[in-house]
């Protein structure tokens, strides 16, 4: 296969060339940073963020532009993911990344690409920490929030949750609704319809597919949730923010 032989050359190369990767855990030390409203840790890793970008590590693409952008848009996911999941709201995050992602787009100089990329991390860092002085996010609970999103495509329940994190099903649902302020199933709704808002904003899947890539038991049971949450229907959703992505990407 082509993709092997690639493979293959691009590791030969990197060897010749000393090349190494970042340990994956020192790259996730950075989203760690985040979560943990690190600032000043932050910014000391973003100068070391921003070498390696001008040294040329972990290169994507020859043109230095796209580059630094699948690298941007890689950090904006990863970033919002770990926000979630120590506490920040659904909204405010996919917001921000969208935002953020939005101004991405429009630089055409890969200096100021990294520039936002700083300015983005920082940004989500200082917003954990404010966050981290009002609702402190237990273990049990941080843990049952990384399975949601890594299971939205299934069917949850309170009890699978409880067995994943080791509680009792009555304790974990009283300790996530003081934690987050609404039930575990509430939750749950929600993590999938703002995906779903993102699968109708980005891409072109149907209802039909992003019903079924997020588990609801059928398209009409997923249109109806959307509706109740939102007020309008995922195709007039599409066609009110869809249309808006691709204005501001002409």
């Amino acid at each position: 296969m082509k993709t092997d032989r690639d493979l293959n050359y691009r590791l030969y190369i990197q060897k010749n060339d000393g090349f190494m990767r970042s340990p994956f855990e020192r790259e996730l030390s950075v989203y760690r940073m985040v979560q943990a409203g690190d600032i000043e840790g932050i910014k000391k890793r973003f100068e070391i963020i921003r070498r390696n970008f001008f040294e040329g590590k972990g290169t994507l693409s020859n043109d230095p532009v796209r580059n630094v952008m699948y690298h941007f848009v890689t950090a904006v996911a990863l970033v919002a993911r770990f926000c979630i999941e120590g506490g920040m709201a659904l909204n405010t995050a996919y917001t921000l990344s969208d935002i953020y992602i939005q101004r991405a787009d429009k630089l055409n100089d890969a200096e100021k690409i990294i520039d936002l990329l700083g300015e983005m991390q920082l940004d989500f860092t200082e917003r954990m920490r404010t966050l981290k002085k009002e609702n402190v996010v237990s273990l049990h609970v941080r843990r049952c929030i990384d399975y949601i999103y890594e299971h939205l495509h299934e069917e949850l329940t309170l009890t699978l949750l409880a067995d994943h994190v080791g509680l009792n099903p009555s304790y974990l649902s009283k300790l996530f609704s003081k934690e987050k302020g609404m039930s575990i199933k509430s939750f749950i709704i929600q993590a999938k319809v703002s995906t779903a808002e993102n699968l109708l904003r980005y891409s072109d899947f149907s209802c039909l597919e992003i019903s079924l890539a997020l588990g609801f038991s059928s398209q009409s049971a997923f249109i109806s949730v959307f509706k109740k949450i939102n007020g309008i229907t995922p195709k007039k959703f599409r066609e009110l923010h869809y249309l808006d992505v691709m204005e501001q990407n002409k």
